[in-house]
Order: C-alpha cells, then structure tokens, then sequence
C-alpha cells in the first residue's frame, strides 16, 4: 500500500500528466493542499521534493510551486569547442558571458598545469532558455592567451567560441571526464534547480601540439535535460586489411 506522502505525488502526477494541471501554472498553496490531502506540511512538500526532483515541479522562492514547462534537452558533444554542443547554435538557447581576470589554485593549477597564482582569465557562461537559467559552463584560458578585448568590454558567447578555435599553436588533443553528483548550493542557486537534482559534470582540457593546457573547462548540465555523445574513431591499419 503506498505511503500518504505516494499517493499525494501520483495524484498531482497525474493531474499534470493528463493535462488538469497545466505547464506554468501555480499550484495551490501547500497549506490548501495540505488540508486538501489531509496530510500534514512536511509531508506534503516530501511529495512535492518528489516530484521536484523527476523535472515535474518546480518551487519558485517566494512565489509558490509551478508545474515545470518542457525543457529542451541539449546534446554535449564529446571532443567538442562548444559550451553545449549543438544546442550552442539554437537560437532559442541565449547565452550570457562574464569575464573575470582570477589567479590560479587549487584543481585550476593543476588543471592547467600552471604554478599557483599564474594569472589566468575565467569566462562565466550562463544558457538560458527564455528566462530560465538551461546551464552552466565556467572556461579557463592562461591570461598570455586571451583576447585583451574581452576584459574592456563584454565578450558574446559566439566571440569566445570563435577565438577559442583560433588559438595559435591550434588545439591538437581534448581530454574530457564525465561524472554525475548533486550541484553545490551555488549551481543550484544560479540555475534554479533542486539541491537534490542530479547533474551532468563535465570537465573539458585541451592542450596544443607543445602539450601546453591552453583552455580548461567545467561544466554543468542538469540531468534532466542533458546528454552526452562521445564517439571513437578506430585507425584500421591497412596491412592488415590487405592481408
């Protein structure tokens, strides 16, 4: 027999799967739907944290909770330029770019494999969808190698991306590590979803032909609308083929 705290999430389930409850619209308080449920508050947010969590709800601070409108999903390319693959070129997909001059530490000198301290130029890039923060990408790049235009005045997405292929000696080898974790307080905030959502993090190097990291970079794709393709090109040996 399923728990109250089930029941009340099949229920709302339900509804907005058959189209009652509808995307973008305000649910009723949790104190109505309390006393509709005759169930208590805490129960009744852990079936909203439920449903929260599948990408169904979603909790607005200060304004209530909201059935979750569709998202789109995006297809991150392994061995890619792009903050987010194919999707970086949908029009739909806005994407907002803040550069920041930092000094490396921590993962980041070891990242790029530059001495602690070496000064190093960030590039914040945020996806949005509408209104809605999509994802999130922080790239790094040795400040001798960044454009000194993107520090006087803003940088488009489209301007980083296109220097980024420029770089001389050109990129000649991309080393990525994908890994599923909870977003930290910080992620959660800035892309408006639940602590207790999963995300894709990836963590992107690419280095030069002199083996030097020229760009570093960390992503977070939530898990409710992100893939990852990564496809292996074998080099047939053609004595082989002969034989």
């Amino acid at each position: 027999m399923p728990s109250r705290r089930d029941a009340i999430a099949d229920d709302l389930r339900d509804r907005i799967a058959t189209g009652r409850l509808k995307p973008g619209e305000r649910l009723p308080s949790e104190s109505h739907l309390a006393t509709q449920y005759r169930v208590s508050t805490p129960t009744l947010r852990s079936a909203l944290a439920a449903l929260q969590v599948e990408g169904l709800v979603e909790k607005v601070h200060g304004k209530g909770n909201f059935v979750r409108r569709p998202l789109r999903r995006i297809t991150y390319i392994g061995g890619g330029r792009t903050l987010d693959g194919q999707a970086a070129a949908d029009s739909a997909l806005r994407v907002t770019v803040r550069t920041t001059r930092i000094r490396a530490r921590g993962h980041l000198s070891t990242l790029l494999k530059v001495p602690a301290s070496s000064p190093l130029t960030e590039f914040l890039c945020l996806s949005h969808e509408g209104e809605r923060p999509h994802n999130l990408a922080r790239i790094y790049v040795p400040c001798d190698l960044a454009p000194a235009a993107a520090l006087r005045e803003p940088l488009p997405y489209e301007g980083v991306t296109t220097w980024l292929t420029r770089l001389r000696p050109p990129p000649t080898e991309v080393r990525e590590r994908v890994g599923v974790r909870l977003p930290t307080p910080e992620e959660a905030s800035t892309l408006h979803i639940s602590p207790a959502l999963a995300v894709l993090a990836l963590t992107r190097q690419t280095a030069d032909i002199t083996g030097r990291v020229v760009e570093a970079a960390l992503l977070v794709l939530p898990g409710d609308r992100a893939d990852a393709v990564f496809t292996t090109h074998y080099l047939i040996d053609e004595k082989e083929t002969e034989g």
